[in-house]
């Protein structure tokens, strides 16, 4: 009949960076029409031209309009897609009176605490969250070494330590990315994101001493601090790890070129995260990145 919509319509709730993208070009490859509910602080205005159905601009406190918007639009499962700041939260943004309800009822703000009620509040108007990476398992981080070069053994015992401290913090949903140099926590990820860790963390030995040398590892290695030295090396190993019971309908852990790019310029050598849990968002690009800055990446 004309007119009549489809039986199944997928909702996309899209923050910033290209994995919103990604998700509406994989549906649509598929088959599936796409109804796109946009963050305005957020999402990438070049999502309005990857072939939606239709795309809604919305304000990141306005849950009504979007459980509206889906309804509307015939939607029943959505997924939600992109990063969405958590300093958002405290930024001029005003809820309206569904999501100031919904903070007013949480005893903390964290992002599990957040983002799970507002998709408790979705699942109850009868839009069901489905898994961020359902349509992209094939860019989830592999298990092994990634890149040609596999860690050294200065950086494994980096990623050892990294693993036991970054695994504390996402347990308290604090962070999900440390920064470690000869098994010394540098830089601990909070609500500034992960690419500012990190450029926080090449700051922090900017600030003590020589800018890295390339591939330097080693515990008895000593460089110039001025009139002083140090045995700390500046080589930079960042984990990133999922959290322990890791939602996959959100926050999933997401790396892409600029990522790579970002570990470059603060002298990073090594990047660990999760296998099967963390999304390359460029896919095979990254891993090139990687390849080209002489750095090694592992999934375990």
């Amino acid at each position: 009949m004309a007119g009549e919509q489809p039986s199944r319509r997928l909702g996309l709730i899209a923050g910033n960076g290209r994995f919103p993208l990604l998700v509406l070009d994989a549906a649509r490859a598929g088959g599936t029409e796409v109804v796109v509910a946009a963050i305005k602080e957020e999402a990438f205005p070049e999502i309005e031209h990857h072939g939606a159905a239709s795309v809604h601009w919305l304000s990141l406190g306005e849950l009504s309009k979007l459980i509206d918007t889906f309804k509307r639009e015939g939607v029943r499962e959505a997924v939600m897609a992109g990063q969405v700041k958590h300093k958002q939260i405290f930024s001029s943004i005003r809820p309206d009176w569904r999501l100031a309800k919904l903070l007013l009822s949480l005893r903390t703000r964290n992002t599990d605490a957040l983002i799970g009620a507002v998709a408790k509040v979705l699942g109850d108007e009868g839009i069901t969250l489905l898994d961020s990476t359902t349509l992209l398992e094939p860019l989830l981080a592999r298990a092994g070494v990634l890149t040609r070069r596999a860690p050294s053994e200065p950086e494994r015992q980096n990623i050892a330590y990294g693993r036991q401290v970054a695994r504390h913090i996402a347990l308290y949903d604090i962070g999900q990315t440390v920064v470690v140099a000869e098994a010394a926590c540098v830089a601990v990820e909070a609500m500034e994101g992960t690419d500012a860790t990190i450029e926080r963390a090449g700051a922090i030995l900017r600030a003590v001493g020589a800018p890295n040398e390339p591939g330097v590892g080693s515990l008895g290695s000593l460089k110039s601090l001025g009139d002083e030295a140090s045995t700390l090396s500046r080589a930079l190993t960042v984990v990133k790890v999922a959290k322990p019971n890791q939602d996959m309908r959100f926050d999933v852990p997401v790396v892409g070129v600029k990522t790579i790019e970002t570990l470059h310029a603060a002298g990073a050598t090594c990047l660990a995260l999760d296998a099967g849990k963390c999304l390359l968002i460029d896919g095979e690009a990254v891993i090139e990145a990687a390849d080209r800055a002489g750095i090694s990446m592992v999934a375990d």
